[in-house]
């Protein structure tokens, strides 16, 4: 399934990151919310990079996974 140079395994390993990182931003959000007063401007931050994250792993699952004409 790798194509040649590893774009496809290149491709998956970075989807893993990502995930991880959309993980860790979702903790990050609920902590913040968490606290007395929320640092309104931050938690925009967080949650625009989360939503930025979920549409580059969108792009990459599009990517990794063929579509299937039936």
């Amino acid at each position: 399934m790798a194509t040649i140079g590893g774009g496809e395994i290149g491709a998956a390993s970075r989807l893993v990151r990502l995930r991880m990182e959309h993980r860790d931003l979702d903790s990050a959000i609920e902590a913040l919310v968490a606290m007395p007063a929320p640092d309104q401007l931050q938690l925009a931050r967080l949650k625009k990079r989360k939503l930025r994250l979920k549409d580059e792993i969108a792009a990459l699952e599009d990517q990794l996974i063929p579509d299937i004409i039936a």
